[in-house]
């Protein structure tokens, strides 16, 4: 039997892994039969003697392929044999973290004739309700205001929220998680330059912005991250500009905003030389864009085009 598991949400796809492991293992009590390779350097023959050797412990082996798709030689090899792997008992997954390239044959030849499980990253619901059900398996409760704040400042990286989220609860010691418990122990995944990208997208330099923008990118920062970050700093570019407004001394503003000291710096500083109403104009727009992407209308990246090129 073969199984395919592949996808950007890297944490979802070991999850399943490791479960699709200890199911064999509850089968196999010995678990000796379990072989676990580094696709980069996995020559085929290596994979085909240990798949046709009989394991002495009678039991079925179960193979396990990591990042295999940058082996080119090993990827030949096997499509020329690989009718020989459902003639037995045993069992192959390959599991491959990152994009993958669905036009060549052998993706091709996983997608028809594995068991397959793509996993794409989380977003809007669907991010929600597994955030929810982690502090539920922690036993944990959490203020709604409090979830999105971590949102915001985490964004999908799934990784990196499973971490948080056990880090409030030790924190929380069996109470309701709060606003201030995330602004307390959660650094916002914003570096200096988002601030700059931000600075241009209100200040209109498209230009610029878009250079930062795909910047990002290629350092391989994910669409839907930077579209958060770019989200929550306008909300609080908006709220500390509302404040400012109204008279609001800035001592006062941290408490009356409900911001992190760091956040409120940061943007106040930034806030000074940009217009009110149009700071509203560029947020309804970004609202726009983002409702656009959690309705399936259109992917993250071409919605950061999109979105400068509107402003």
């Amino acid at each position: 039997m073969l199984i395919f598991l592949y996808g950007q949400d890297s944490y979802s796809s070991q999850k399943k892994l490791e479960e699709l492991i200890l199911k064999y293992k509850e089968a196999n009590k010995n678990g000796l039969s379990l072989i676990i390779f580094d696709g980069d350097n996995l020559d085929f023959s290596d994979l085909k003697r240990e798949f046709e050797t009989t394991s002495m412990f009678k039991e079925n082996k179960l193979l396990v392929i990591k990042n295999i798709f940058s082996n080119k030689k090993f990827k030949e090899d096997f499509l020329k044999s690989a009718d020989n792997f459902f003639l037995s008992e045993n069992s192959v997954i390959f599991c491959e973290t990152g994009e993958v390239d669905k036009r060549e044959s052998f993706f091709k030849f996983l997608s028809k004739k594995s068991k397959v499980q793509e996993f794409c990253p989380l977003v809007g619901r669907e991010l929600d309700v597994w955030l929810e059900k982690e502090f539920l398996n922690c036993k944990a409760r959490i203020e709604p205001v409090a979830k999105s704040r971590l949102l915001d400042f985490v964004g999908n990286d799934l990784w990196q929220l499973a971490n948080e989220v056990i880090k409030l609860v030790n924190y929380a010691k069996g109470r309701k998680i709060t606003p201030e418990d995330v602004e307390l122990l959660i650094k916002p995944k914003i570096e200096n330059d988002i601030f700059e990208t931000i600075s241009s997208l209100a200040e209109k330099r498209k230009d610029k912005a878009l250079y930062l923008i795909h910047k990002h990118l290629e350092k391989g920062d994910s669409p839907l991250y930077l579209l958060s970050m770019i989200v929550f700093q306008f909300r609080n570019l908006l709220a500390i500009k509302d404040l400012l407004e109204k008279k609001v001394p800035y001592y006062e503003i941290s408490k009356r905003s409900g911001l992190h000291p760091f956040v409120v710096k940061k943007t106040y500083l930034q806030v000074q030389k940009l217009d009110f109403l149009q700071l509203k104009k560029i947020y309804h727009k970004i609202f726009q864009i983002d409702l656009s992407i959690k309705t399936g209308k259109i992917d993250p990246e071409t919605a950061l085009d999109l979105l400068i090129a509107g402003i």
